[in-house]
């Protein structure tokens, strides 16, 4: 009878333990998540497996993904052991969902008010020390309190001259900033500044994408802010306003336009003098992003204007680099010879150089309803998840590592190299607006684990290593963009959480003197002396927006998206609409969508991506700015 005892408490025991695990490790009632978050973030990836192994046809594992596409074993994976442990970042997640609802299942509204109140802190201090110390320069060097203009005794220093252009740069990039904050009259101050102030007529030679979603985008923006009759964010319409802010954008987007001739393949040249156009000493290669970045912008100009040129070459660009996809993968590289088609660089990613192409072919649509864009867009992303993503099936279920999208050859999909970059962190927005929103939430897992990890993202992160490959983190938004998209899409309270997490990351670690300075080494916490346009543009935008609920853009009949530079343009009837027609490259009459959900009965069904019928579309448009 005693035996008999022990044996049954024995086997009651067993099942107490089996549910505990049940319940903490993700298998129990959903709170909102598909996994359950409790982040202890340390990340560690996998073994790689060791020279020899071989990998079944369908691993779920990225090192065995690795292996089976042909990489050979060596470099880096020398240095991991026998006794590595076997872990991804989501083994961390799994505390107890219990402990994880106590920390992140809610957010009190006096914190919410408190973090906007700091987002708005932070903008300020930039843009009020910018104003004082560099405007009418480009940028604020916010160590030494003193602005930063082109570099002329360095021409060939492009990570200055791409972007500085001797236009104010960060006062016209920060200009629907200051709106949203709801300050008016600031607002007011800087268009007048702006119109009386800034000139495109400078021999200064730049980077035709960087002006091109940094000027011409804000340019556009703010002028569609300032007509807007339905006053969304109050009167703020200025009495002698006479679309000044339009013909300069209109100057702008002219003396980009030599960037666009004398190519044999419609791609255009990679930067533009705005004087004498194209400079004799141009290279002949340009980036799949910088040359099919343009047509959301180039597009709203000609339908504001009604004239189709801008858009024509634009979307001409776009339609030449997807011509020269590979036939296999149908990838696209990272960098192409404009006039002879051929890819120099055949790195297929969702980072610097690919990202915001990706990012443009789903927001044109949106903005146009063209068919041929969405076309694209949904070609493009079944190619993304077939080659580019490894792990298991399923972001939380299954055998294997989560997923990971990683950088591969665009000819054979096998893997180029061990490393990710902060740029691909825009990437689960993306998801969030063509409604793969569980995907989505997975993958910014993984980069909010590397944030916490250093309280920054570094430009590169080897995710073989475990360690980041370049150092320095220039107050990127790509994060914070995502986090905000994800709590639109599920206004779950952690995506607050995550956003006071970086908020305060900034604060601590790149605080100055006079604004926010780039981190040199996201290890230490060196710093450089530079602040770029898009810290006030996007990083403060959209950290405020992220606590601030009841901001117009939330709450206005407009829907709007945003631009890759965090630019805010109204969806509306008047973009889908055009005096002109384009033949596609495969002789169809390109037709705008009219603005109706009813357009998604004209989606096929194999391009949903199973997704339920309004999850393609309305969540493209409501997600995007949380009208939900």
């Amino acid at each position: 009878m005693q035996w008999r005892s022990i044996v049954l408490g024995l086997l009651v025991l067993r099942l107490v333990l089996n549910c505990v695990l049940w319940l903490a490790f993700g298998l129990g009632p959903s709170w909102g998540f598909n996994f359950p978050i409790n982040f202890h973030f340390n990340l560690h990836m996998p073994e790689l497996l060791r020279e020899g192994e071989q990998a079944s046809p369908r691993a779920n594992a990225w090192s065995q993904h690795m292996y089976d596409r042909g990489d050979a074993a060596g470099g880096t994976c020398s240095k991991i052991t026998e006794n590595s442990p076997m872990k991804s970042y989501l083994s961390f997640f799994g505390d107890g969902r219990d402990e994880y609802d106590r920390k992140y299942g809610s957010f009190p509204d006096a914190l919410k008010v408190e973090m906007r109140r700091l987002a708005k802190e932070m903008f300020y201090f930039g843009y009020d020390n910018y104003m004082k110390y560099a405007f009418p320069a480009d940028e604020l060097n916010p160590i030494d309190c003193r602005g930063r203009g082109p570099d002329v005794l360095n021409p060939s220093n492009i990570n200055i001259n791409d972007v500085l252009g001797n236009y104010s740069l960060t006062l016209i990039d920060a200009l629907d900033t200051l709106l949203i904050l709801g300050n008016v009259s600031e607002f007011r101050k800087a268009v007048k500044l702006v119109i009386d102030t800034v000139s495109f007529d400078k021999d200064s030679t730049v980077q035709v994408f960087e002006a091109n979603i940094r000027i011409l985008g804000s340019l556009i923006s703010t002028h569609i802010l300032l007509t807007d009759p339905h006053h969304p964010f109050g009167d703020v319409a200025m009495e002698d306003y006479d679309n000044e802010l339009l013909h300069l954008a209109h100057d702008l987007a002219v003396r980009l336009l030599p960037a666009f001739e004398n190519t044999n393949t419609g791609i255009p040249y990679p930067r533009v003098n705005l004087k004498s156009g194209v400079p004799p000493d141009s290279i002949n290669e340009t980036c799949t992003a910088g040359a099919g970045s343009l047509l959301v912008e180039f597009g709203v100009l000609s339908r504001l204007i009604g004239d189709s040129t801008f858009e024509w070459v634009a979307r001409r660009a776009v339609r030449a680099l997807w011509s020269l996809r590979s036939n296999e993968t149908g990838l696209l590289g990272n960098v192409v010879n404009i006039q002879t088609g051929q890819w120099v660089g055949k790195q297929s990613g969702l980072g610097a150089g690919m990202d915001s192409f990706y990012e443009y072919l789903l927001k044109s649509y949106i903005l146009f309803g063209d068919s041929e864009d969405y076309r694209m867009f949904t070609a493009a992303y079944q190619s993304i998840q077939n080659h580019l993503r490894r792990g298991r099936e399923s972001c939380n279920e299954g055998e294997g590592d989560p997923p990971l999208y990683v950088n591969v050859n665009m000819f054979n999909g096998q893997i180029m190299n061990t490393w990710i970059d902060s740029l691909q962190a825009f990437f689960p927005g993306l998801q969030v607006l063509v409604g793969d929103v569980e995907n989505a939430i997975c993958l910014h897992a993984f980069y909010y684990a590397i944030w916490k990890r250093f309280g920054a993202l570094p430009e590169r992160y080897n995710w073989q290593l475990q360690a980041p490959d370049v150092l320095f983190y220039p107050l990127r938004p790509e994060l914070v963009e995502s986090t905000y998209l994800l709590y639109q899409a599920t206004k779950n309270p952690f995506y607050l959480h995550v956003g006071m997490d970086i908020l305060q990351s900034l604060e601590k670690n790149t605080k100055v003197k006079c604004g926010y300075a780039t981190l040199h080494n996201v290890g230490d916490k060196s710093k450089e002396d530079r602040m770029e346009s898009f810290f006030l543009s996007e990083t403060c935008k959209y950290l405020y927006l992220l606590f601030d609920e009841d901001n117009p853009l939330h709450k206005s009949e407009n829907k709007y998206i945003f631009t890759t530079e965090g630019h805010v343009v109204p969806i509306e009837p008047r973009f889908r609409e055009r005096s002109w027609n384009y033949l596609h490259p495969w002789g169809e009459v390109s037709t705008a969508l009219p603005l109706n959900t009813s357009n998604c009965d004209r989606i096929p069904e194999e391009r949903r991506f199973g997704l339920p019928l309004k999850s393609v579309y309305m969540r493209q448009i409501d997600h995007m700015v949380g009208l939900s």
